[in-house]
């Protein structure tokens, strides 16, 4: 009877011991969408490249899915990192008096966006809102927060430890890009004349990705004016489609849009229009099956950090194509050799057109919620309401990206074969980061 009693104590006590999650009913896909989205406001107040914007995401989520994964309610624990250049770091020991992983996961994702920001201070105030939150809504108790923020802090100050080894830090000191002299090459377009983002972003080192040379797409159509030939008639199929859009296809060209440089004049000013970047809309995507899916929080962390590091590492390779094949815009072509006056619908971003990102991008996401949530996932998408656009039905997430390859070309930026390519390109990155982590499917 003696041993008895003192063997339940035992268990007892190091039950006791274990990092507890919040049992209350608390719709956490909801909560990690809303904070989350936080940091994409901070992204488009400092206007952050597409390349920019996803390196935020994937180490912002990465802060909260390290804590989250070591809930022990309804998550089996499984390393999404041991296929990443990340396999063998240490992290922080989860501190036994934390009783809610998923109040300081929250609060590490926001402490990361507020150190990788320029404009990150503003989310101070958010930390302190979801602390507030929090505290109302007993998730933690006013004796524990301290706790909680200091072992989300940890966190944190590791992740940016590791941020600022990616090659980021350097891209100042490497020779500034100059646009190439004679036909075919990208030139800044109107309406503001952009000068090159991010030209040397092949630098920033992959999560997932070991040789990038493996996930180069087929050349590219060389440039050549003369009636009948390949790139010649793609960029008439380009003059033409955009003359001849119906309303349906410009809705979709409008919501795909996602250029975070757009500008409106009005007399000599330039004004920004807010927009989200595509890596921003595939994360809300994320959020919304999440969501639909009734997640924990512990699966809600990882398939937005398993996104977050896709989109990292689609947009390095995506970014070294570009650069290495540094191909004119459609509308520099139409306006110098057809068309002075032809505009496309949507204003051209300032990088050159070989891939489309749009397609690299949201084929390598659809690839990875694919396989995470299953095919024919149909799901309304509602990441642009923010930003004054509907709401958009899907009936799968491949079926979503196939729709925003295609809305460049109506949206006259890019060619077909940067289109087809690029989803050729995109889907090889997926199908690589599935086949690694697919066995950790929750």
């Amino acid at each position: 009877m003696i041993r008895f009693l003192l063997s339940a104590l035992f268990f007892t006590v190091l039950n006791s011991a274990q990092p507890k999650t919040t049992t209350k009913e608390v719709n956490w896909p909801e909560l990690y969408k809303e904070e989350l989205f936080h940091i994409t406001e901070v992204m488009v107040t400092d206007v952050a490249s597409p390349p920019v914007a996803a390196r935020i995401y994937a180490y912002s989520t990465l802060a909260a899915y390290l804590i989250a994964k070591e809930c022990r309610e309804g998550f089996e624990n499984k390393n999404l990192l041991e296929h990443t250049y990340l396999a063998d770091q240490d992290w922080a020991i989860t501190d036994p008096a934390i009783r809610s992983l998923e109040f300081s996961a929250i609060y590490a994702m926001l402490k990361v966006g507020e150190a990788i920001m320029p404009s990150g201070y503003l989310l101070k105030e958010r930390q302190q809102e979801w602390a507030e939150k929090a505290l109302k809504s007993k998730i933690i108790s006013k004796k524990q927060l301290e706790d909680h923020i200091a072992y989300a802090d940890k966190i944190a100050s590791q992740v940016m430890g590791i941020a600022k080894k990616d090659g980021y830090l350097q891209l100042s000191t490497l020779v500034r890009y100059t646009p190439q002299k004679g036909e075919g090459f990208w030139y800044p377009t109107p309406p503001a004349y952009i000068s090159a983002i991010e030209p040397e972003w092949k630098t920033i080192k992959p999560f997932f990705i070991q040789d990038l040379e493996e996930y180069k797409p087929a050349p590219m159509a060389p440039f050549d004016m003369s009636e009948g030939s390949l790139f010649h008639r793609q960029l008439m199929e380009v003059y033409y489609t955009t003359k001849e859009l119906n309303e349906e296809r410009k809705l979709i060209a409008n919501f795909w849009d996602c250029n975070p440089f757009k500008v409106e004049f009005s007399g000599h000013m330039a004004i920004g229009v807010k927009k989200i970047s595509p890596g921003g809309h595939w994360m809300g995507i994320t959020g919304i099956a999440a969501q639909k899916a009734g997640l924990s929080f512990a699966e809600t962390a990882y398939v937005h950090t398993l996104v977050g590091l896709t989109l990292h590492d689609a947009f390095i390779s995506c970014w070294k194509t570009k650069y290495e094949t540094d191909r004119i815009r459609p509308e520099t072509v139409i306006n110098q050799k057809i068309d002075q006056r032809w505009k496309p619908l949507l204003q051209t971003p300032p990088f050159p057109e070989y891939t489309s990102g749009h397609s690299v991008i949201s084929r390598a996401s659809a690839v990875v919620l694919t396989g995470y949530f299953g095919d024919n996932f149909d799901f309304i998408d509602s990441s642009e309401t923010y930003f004054g656009l509907p709401e958009r039905p899907f009936k799968s997430f491949l079926l979503a990206s196939e729709e925003a390859a295609i809305s460049r070309l109506y949206g006259g930026i890019h060619f077909r074969d940067a289109i087809e390519e690029g989803i050729k390109q995109g889907e090889k990155i997926g199908e690589m980061v599935w086949s690694k982590v697919g066995k950790n499917k929750y």
